[in-house]
């Protein structure tokens, strides 16, 4: 009766695994050197964690509002999203028609972080989406190609790319879809890397006013596309909605979900 009852409840917990990460895929985590370290800081540790394999869809943002009321347009608090919270949206239910296969924008991080965390999932950290964004097709790591990040730099020069429908761009190594080319996207911890003068350049202030002072104590100064990231990033509120900023969503690889791969 005991074996039975394990069984039961492994079975469960692999079908529920299953339900939730049906659209993810597993980044085998390592050592990675991020744009900005901390002090002598050369790399960050990241663990293995499961990343949604394209953006969250306006669709799927829709279905949200309709299970939890309280992140409709017309009821979210201005706390927690400002006055273009889905203010292209039809009305609080209806997402427009043309937009449903688009990654979703127009969401504050409070609603990212709200959505992630009722599907059992939360937001990546800026090591997690930067671990996950420097591979190409072929490579873990193609920071040091440079067809690769001028591929990235031009991909931030076409416009409307939050117009494009998710999942048709080419997997990365790790199999995750339209990690560049088409929204920025919420993380966890977007403004934990903010640059004053003292943290650029140990007090000296006046060292941060000339032109690419924000470049002090970057870890590699080519790296244009990265710089990028990080100074949108560092604009932001929490409660910003925004035409290009989107989000997806992330979770933990813990030792139960792990079975859904073997």
């Amino acid at each position: 009766m005991k074996k039975i009852l394990i069984l039961v409840v492994a079975f469960f917990l692999v079908n529920n695994a299953t339900a939730q990460q049906q659209n993810m895929a597993l980044m085998k985590g390592g050592e990675y050197t991020p744009l900005y370290g901390v002090g002598e800081q050369a790399e960050t540790k990241v663990k293995d964690f499961y990343l949604d394999i394209t953006p969250v869809s306006y669709r799927e943002f829709q279905d949200f509002v309709h299970q939890f009321p309280n992140w409709q347009r017309s009821k979210v608090k201005r706390l927690f999203a400002d006055s273009r919270y889905l203010s292209n949206w039809e009305n609080d239910l209806t997402a427009p028609l043309n937009m449903l296969d688009k990654p979703v924008t127009m969401v504050s991080w409070f609603a990212a972080k709200a959505y992630c965390e009722c599907q059992g999932k939360r937001l990546p950290t800026v090591d997690e989406w930067e671990f996950a964004a420097m591979a190409s097709a072929n490579k873990k790591d193609a920071r040091t190609d440079s067809l690769y990040n001028v591929s990235i730099l031009r991909s931030y020069e076409e416009p409307k790319t939050f117009m494009k429908t998710i999942g048709q761009s080419k997997a990365n190594y790790w199999g995750v879809k339209d990690m560049h080319g088409m929204v920025w996207e919420w993380t966890q911890d977007f403004n934990s890397i903010i640059l004053t003068g003292e943290s650029r350049n140990n007090g000296n202030t006046d060292a941060g006013l000339f032109c690419a002072g924000g470049a002090i104590g970057a870890k590699d100064m080519m790296n244009y596309a990265a710089f990028m990231r990080y100074a949108m990033r560092s604009s932001l509120k929490a409660n910003f909605s925004i035409t290009t900023l989107g989000f997806r969503c992330a979770q933990d690889a813990t030792s139960s979900n792990h079975l859904t791969f073997k």
